[in-house]
């Protein structure tokens, strides 16, 4: 017996003109992460995981922590997003100090890393870029902290900037 070829699919791929009109429909946050997504080839999922200590404002790059087939790599941190990002930052930095003072301010960790630097999920460079507005119960352990932007909410704002300006 002869199994049956998978048909190859091509990506669909937007043109500079495409993405710069897309961009230009998202605001704020949304334009950052946004921007990240196009110009640092980062997945939707990767982008909000991001944590502080990814990005290497020095060396302008990324690095993208167990991305496709496991593995970790390093992208280019786009010219464009540099102010604006530390300037977010700032503001997460301010939003993280009033977490920890209000008793809260710790992230989870991948793997056992919590359990091997207890107090690492405290730090800020384990910190997300993209927080979410609202603190919530881990599942798992209970603890009240903040995690990364849900997932639907960048797409959502990608597939309202498309309808605008794309499609």
């Amino acid at each position: 017996m002869v199994r049956a070829k998978r048909p190859v699919r091509a990506p669909v791929v937007l043109t500079q003109a495409e993405v710069s009109r897309l961009l230009e429909h998202l605001h704020g946050v949304k334009w950052l992460m946004g921007s990240l997504l196009y110009g640092a080839g980062l997945r939707q999922i990767k982008c909000l995981a991001l944590r502080v200590k990814d990005v290497d404002f020095a060396y302008r790059q990324i690095t993208v922590r167990e991305g496709k087939g496991g593995k970790d790599r390093v992208t280019m941190l786009p010219e464009q997003v540099v102010q604006p990002l530390q300037a977010h930052l700032g503001r997460v930095q301010t939003l993280h100090r009033r977490d920890l003072a209000a008793g809260h301010g710790e992230v989870s960790l991948p793997n056992a890393l919590a359990r091997k630097y207890p107090r690492a999920g405290r730090e800020w460079a384990w910190q997300f870029v993209f927080p979410s507005k609202n603190l919530s119960a881990d599942p798992e352990s209970g603890v009240i902290r903040r995690h990364h932007v849900f997932p639907d909410t960048l797409g959502r704002a990608v597939k309202e900037a498309a309808r605008a300006g794309v499609g």
